[in-house]
């Protein structure tokens, strides 16, 4: 039997031009596979073939495991503590081996062992194809369009057969069976049983690299794709930006007579293209991004990253777009989140935002109307600002002299010690909520702030509320929720 594996192991290793160590992996598991139909239960079998000699041996192992993770396999684990009793001295990850009576080849069929090592043989051959293909690096593939798979299109490019799935084509785009065609290689799955490479004609990428064969001065690095965002089939945006003064991006872009952005557009059925300037400036990104509408003003909220942007009632339509296409698509290639407004509208937002602003200021400063409206046109939005602020910016306001100014520093400071002193109270009643799982020192601060300091409090939040508190996802805000809540079944018990 063993000349006989020996033998085996040469003629296919020559016939499939494959290492003789694929062929004797394959030929283990293959005995393997046939010694565990020796058990009922699902046993783990290990199989060692000999190298030189093509002898054999066979063991049942059990996984050793941590006493607190249990056995989630029965059949092929074991405890640790149980383990250092049979071997002493055995570490979690490690293996106990009994030995099992060698089988004879003849038994399992050599027809048998053949196809299983076949197979082997074939993933090994299909996964030395794949490498070469990733050894290219290809971003763009062409191929012709082998056959249809569900509404997928099953694409052959040379040794390699790649999956473009229906969600990933170009909407009303007729796809048909010999059809050359071109996509982005959207990733490689290596788990997959049939295409292990996914394609995709809708991804942003796909057009950044369109672009990128259309315009050599990308190549030459005198020019730069620095986002792109699209609505397949519809409406595309990119950002360009020039590394050589001598050139104009945009145009560059574009092509002589607008050959190059056409044959972008040929290749994806038509898709209208915004080239767009990239700006260093996020607000100057933002209205180049929003072309051709006209911005009349635009305020930025880092902290939100979030822009409000004022266009008049004629530049409305062009700013949103058809379904809202064009401030989507600005929103996604800018990557700020993009609030277009009338003017009436930013007037009627800025009249609250300074009446909440005055409440505040004449409230927790102890002032007038006229102070706090006087601090307003200055420019303060919280009294951080004029408890902190160098004092000689606070004694350029005309309308306060120095004694003023101190009063209204002290003030201020005063009342955000107040405030601390009172949300560390309330931080320090809100402790029992870190009996919920999940929660922390960080969310219970955020949570106090809100005046949610009891179980109660938390479990009658609603799944919106508690999402705005924390920032958690809906799914994260409803599963605490109900972890709040189980106590009053608790108590119904």
């Amino acid at each position: 039997m063993s000349r006989e594996i020996l033998l085996l192991v040469d003629a296919l290793a020559r016939e499939k031009n494959v290492a003789r160590e694929v062929v004797f992996e394959a030929l283990e598991n293959a005995l393997a596979s046939a010694m565990k139909k020796r058990f009922k239960e699902d046993a783990d079998i290990r199989v060692s073939i000999d190298r030189a000699t093509g002898e054999h041996e066979g063991f049942r192992r059990w996984l050793v495991v941590p006493d607190d993770a249990g056995l989630q396999e029965p059949d092929q684990q074991e405890l640790y503590s149980e383990a250092q009793e049979i071997v002493p001295g055995i570490d979690v990850g490690d293996y106990i081996e009994d030995a099992l009576e060698p089988i004879e080849f003849g038994r399992i069929g050599a027809q048998a062992a053949k196809q299983a090592i076949l197979q082997k043989i074939r993933d090994a051959e299909r996964e030395q194809v794949l490498n070469d293909f990733l050894e290219r690096g290809e971003n763009i593939v062409s191929g012709t369009v082998k056959r249809m798979d569900k509404g997928d299109a099953i694409i052959e490019t040379g040794k390699i057969e790649a999956r473009l799935p229906r969600v990933e084509m170009i909407p009303k785009e007729n796809i048909r069976v010999g059809d050359r065609i071109r996509a982005w290689v959207l990733k490689v799955d290596h788990t997959a049983r049939g295409q292990q490479v996914i394609l995709s004609r809708t991804a942003a990428e796909f057009i950044r690299q369109l672009f990128e064969n259309e315009v050599p001065e990308i190549e030459q690095g005198l020019l730069e794709i620095k986002a792109a965002a699209r609505d397949a089939g519809v409406r595309a945006k990119i950002a360009v930006v020039a590394y050589d003064k001598r050139i104009d991006p945009i145009g560059t872009c574009v092509g002589m007579r607008g050959s190059r952005v056409t044959a972008v557009r040929n290749e994806l059925g038509g898709e209208q293209v915004d080239i767009v300037l990239w700006a260093e400036d996020p607000a100057e990104f933002v209205i180049g991004a929003l072309a051709p509408a006209h911005v009349e003003s635009i305020v930025v909220d880092e902290d939100k990253h979030a822009m409000d942007v004022v266009v008049d009632a004629e530049n409305l339509p062009k700013a949103i777009g058809a379904r809202g296409q064009n401030v989507r698509l600005a929103s996604e290639l800018t990557g700020w989140q993009i609030n277009i407004m009338t003017p009436e509208e930013n007037q009627n937002r800025q009249e609250e935002e300074r009446s909440g602003l005055r409440e505040t200021f004449t409230r927790r400063l102890d002032v007038d109307e006229e102070v706090a409206d006087i601090l307003i046109d200055e420019g303060f939005t919280g009294l951080e600002e004029i408890a902190y602020v160098p004092l000689q910016e606070l004694l350029e306001i005309e309308a306060f002299d120095e004694d003023t100014i101190n009063e209204l520093r002290t003030r201020a400071r005063n009342a955000l010690l107040t405030e601390a002193i009172a949300q560390e109270e309330r931080v320090q009643t809100a402790q029992n909520l870190l009996e919920v799982q999940g929660i922390t020192p960080e969310l219970v601060a955020k949570l106090a702030e809100k005046e949610v300091l009891t179980l109660d409090d938390l479990a009658e939040l609603s799944t919106d509320e508690l999402s705005d508190i924390t920032g958690m996802t809906d799914e994260e805000a409803s599963q605490m929720i109900m972890r709040a809540r189980a106590h009053w079944f608790d108590d119904e018990a």
